[in-house]
């Protein structure tokens, strides 16, 4: 058993990372913004002790020494997970919205780690295809030794631009510290791009769900029904997956120092659709069919390549079809929308 300090555990992907942490017999304490967050994460383990799961409240994790105390623990942090970092396309401060919470949260973060808790031998950062992915290059086939090169110029001009370089030079600034200060502990990071499967944080509705999960919602509820959503980045992982392969980042020792592609496999909205309405006969009426389709084809000019081999060979990942991220998605949302 390890103890894990995780942070952001109310999100999308760090529920589940939260969930496969305490399956595989590891105490967890996870930071979140607001008692009532941290609460509603006891409230759905309640027959958890508190010391085999916890929160504290970190309210921001930009501010300047946010994690001081929050990396001290008894017993002891061995392992530090860091998933919490903004994620969605409507900032209007690149900076201030995006930027400075990546950046500065993930620098904060290892700080308190170096000053304060010398126990954690093992620092896992999620990160993204973001950091890794290069739109100029739009059919290149891309591993963990590729950097999206965006530049500080660039990343105020537009969301999409400001969330490319929020993970690209939290990430940099992350291997930098490690490289500049040979703390006790090593570093290990994943990479997934866009993340799909089912739902299991509190949300008090369909209209707060994550970024990613957004287009199968839209599809669901007929929001898209004449014009599918416009895919974006062609390549997914279902959260499952993606929080196995930060628990056996912590696990494993072979997996220090490395950067991780997390990848499924490719998909469009247009195949989304399609799995829903195959699978889902009472939705149909909803989705977008024959022109309606189009727009969330694949692109004629091709896709990202990608290669995920060092995570299935390391980590020993297996990953899911589209398929069943997306069927668990729509289960998921179905029970959301009753409740």
């Amino acid at each position: 058993m390890t103890r894990v300090l995780l942070t952001g555990g109310s999100g999308f992907i760090a529920a589940h990372v939260l969930e496969t942490l305490l399956q595989r017999g590891h105490s967890v304490v996870t930071t979140v913004r607001t008692p009532q967050k941290g609460q509603h994460i006891l409230d759905a383990h309640p027959n958890l002790s508190k010391a085999t799961l916890d929160y504290t409240v970190v309210a921001d994790i930009a501010r300047s020494n946010a994690f001081d105390t929050a990396v001290i623990s008894e017993p002891p942090f061995e392992a530090v997970v860091h998933c919490a970092s903004p994620y969605h396309f409507k900032s209007e401060d690149n900076q201030k919205e995006l930027l400075d919470p990546a950046v500065n949260g993930t620098v904060g973060l290892l700080q308190a780690i170096y000053k304060n808790a010398p126990t954690v031998k093992r620092v896992v950062v999620t990160s993204s295809s973001a950091a890794i992915l290069d739109p100029t290059q739009p059919t290149k086939t891309y591993s963990e030794a590729d950097w999206c090169p965006i530049t500080q110029e660039q990343a105020l001009v537009g969301p999409a631009n400001g969330y490319r370089a929020s993970k690209t030079f939290a990430e940099r600034a992350a291997w930098k510290f490690v490289e500049d200060n040979k703390p006790n502990f090593s570093l290990s990071v994943c990479n997934p791009p866009l993340v799909l499967g089912p739902i299991i944080h509190h949300l008090e509705s369909l209209s707060s769900v994550n970024t990613s999960n957004q287009r199968i919602r839209d599809l669901m509820s007929g929001a898209a029904k004449n014009a599918c959503p416009y895919t974006g980045n062609h390549l997914f992982v279902d959260v499952r997956d993606l929080a196995l392969g930060h628990a056996l980042a912590v696990e494993k020792p072979e997996a220090g120092g490395k950067r991780f592609f997390m990848v499924g496999g490719k998909f469009s909205n247009k195949e989304i659709a399609e799995i829903i309405g195959e699978e889902f006969p009472d939705l149909r009426d909803n989705l977008p069919v024959g022109e309606a389709l189009k727009s969330g084809d694949y692109p004629a000019r091709g896709t990202y390549g990608f290669d995920s081999s060092r995570s299935k060979e390391v980590l020993g990942l297996t990953y899911r079809p589209l398929k069943d991220s997306i069927v668990d998605a729509v289960k998921s949302l179905q029970k959301i929308s009753v409740s």
